[in-house]
């Protein structure tokens, strides 16, 4: 009886062991393959490939929240392949516009119940004011190459933003002063470049989302490629 409940003690210990030794060596299995996974993803960003390759020239409408319609310009410059598909811009762009009617009205609203008027029969009227935008930017564009001779590509960046008010009513005043300002913005682009040669076609979407002023606009432009092909990059 008691080589039997030996046995028996024997076979439950090893069916134990085998219950909890299966996972346990699953884990240990994929863990690893995980973790080579991760690595294997960062190990593919470099440097290596980073040098100017490029320069765009673009311009088109803009238009915004707080604003009028207006035309953009920009210049952006292709720092090269961070990453497989994945390449860094460089870029700076510029516009001016006019206060919408209802931004202004709003604007004018603000600066009444901060004025100190007790008949109460003051008014603010501002006239026209313009608001110019200088845009510097960094962007992650992911490259799609389509053919031969077009390439789509969409990304993120973020970019900082130095405005400057202005109008004959408030030059030199503090409403000027509170219109004058540095702020940062988030970018979104989709786009294509069609060309197989050095000099190339661009069609451009671009979002912003800013204080004060979001926008979004369509561009076209010219882009030089002098950079050797690589392989996967689109160029």
């Amino acid at each position: 009886m008691s080589n039997a409940f030996t046995r028996k003690a024997v076979r439950r210990l090893g069916g134990w062991a085998v219950s909890a030794a299966v996972p346990a060596a699953l884990l240990l299995s994929v863990y690893p393959a995980n973790r080579l996974t991760a690595q294997s993803v960062l190990e593919q960003f470099s440097y290596d490939n980073l040098k100017p390759s490029a320069l765009q020239l673009d311009v088109g409408p803009l238009g915004g929240s707080n604003i009028r319609g207006t035309l953009t310009g920009g210049l952006r410059l292709d720092y090269g392949l961070i990453a497989p598909h994945v390449r860094v811009l460089l870029g700076v762009s510029y516009y001016k516009a006019d206060f919408s009617s209802s931004a202004r009205a709003r604007f004018e609203q603000r600066l009444k119940s901060v004025v100190i008027d007790p008949s109460g029969d003051d008014t603010i009227s501002l006239g026209r004011i313009t608001w110019s935008d200088v845009t510097g930017d960094v962007d992650l564009q992911y490259v799609l190459p389509q053919s031969h001779t077009v390439t789509a590509y969409m990304g993120i960046g973020i970019g900082a933003h130095v405005r400057h008010g202005s109008g004959a009513a408030i030059n030199g005043t503090f409403v000027q002063d509170a219109l004058n300002e540095i702020t940062a913005g988030l970018n979104g682009t989709i786009g294509t470049e069609i060309g197989a040669g050095q000099w190339r076609l661009s069609l451009e979407g671009r979002g912003v989302l800013s204080s004060g002023v979001s926008t979004a606009s369509l561009r076209t432009g010219a882009v030089y490629r002098w950079g050797a092909k690589r392989r996967g990059s689109g160029r």
